[in-house]
């Protein structure tokens, strides 16, 4: 393995490239049914289309809001995030019939870098449940001392490939792509708020720590 190596304009393309990524399926999702409102008559396809249009725009919404927390510098230097917008902008990231989200934590402000850490341990968690299941989330302790716990079951649940070398700020190559950029800088965000992330499989869970 190689320490990874990326100066801030590498990452911040990288980090723009994987939240167009996110929401291109959505924002795409949305043309099409507009596509279909001009050209098409039939009452059940424009129910089709309007209902296409309505839930993308909910997805496409949902995606922006969780990348301006868990990506986004969301105010100065310093500064403190409601853990319930973490909460509700996590929750509002998965379907429903997808992945059910259970969230234990106390009502407070915390540190932006460890908000910051905990979603993006959330989307490392989703990556650990590729075809859906069941994530439960716990925060515990105060804002200057706190823990992490994320549990996630489901089909073919597993360690994301490669993802405790990228939390280290590591991998095979020394490089990170688009699609394994998000690892490695809650990995760095993990460092920056003097957290340390293990992952580990439990039983048929997959289980994601932070600890102070």
């Amino acid at each position: 393995m190689s320490k990874i190596s990326l100066d801030s304009l590498d990452l911040a393309a990288l980090l723009c490239s994987r939240v167009c990524h996110d929401v291109i399926s959505p924002v795409g999702a949305i043309v099409n049914g507009l596509e279909v409102l001009e050209d098409e008559n039939d009452t059940s396809m424009r129910d089709f289309a309007f209902e296409l249009i309505r839930k993308s725009s909910q997805q496409a919404s949902a995606r922006l809001q969780f990348s301006r927390l868990a990506f986004g510098a969301a105010g100065s230097a310093g500064s403190m995030i409601d853990l319930s917008d973490a909460e509700q902008v996590s929750r509002g990231l998965f379907p429903e019939d997808k992945v059910a989200v259970s969230w234990k934590g106390p009502v407070a402000y915390f540190p932006k870098n460890k908000v910051k850490l905990l979603l993006n341990l959330v989307m490392v968690a989703s990556s650990a449940i590729p075809r859906g299941g069941k994530m439960d989330i716990v925060v515990s302790g105060e804002a200057e001392n706190c823990d992490f716990v994320l549990r996630c079951k489901g089909p073919n649940s597993r360690i994301p490939p490669h993802a405790e070398e990228l939390l280290a700020g590591e991998s095979e190559t020394g490089t990170v792509d688009a699609h394994s950029v998000q690892t490695f800088y809650a990995g760095m965000v993990a460092r920056a708020c003097d957290m340390k992330v293990t992952l580990a499989e439990e039983g048929d869970e997959i289980v994601i720590r932070a600890v102070s």
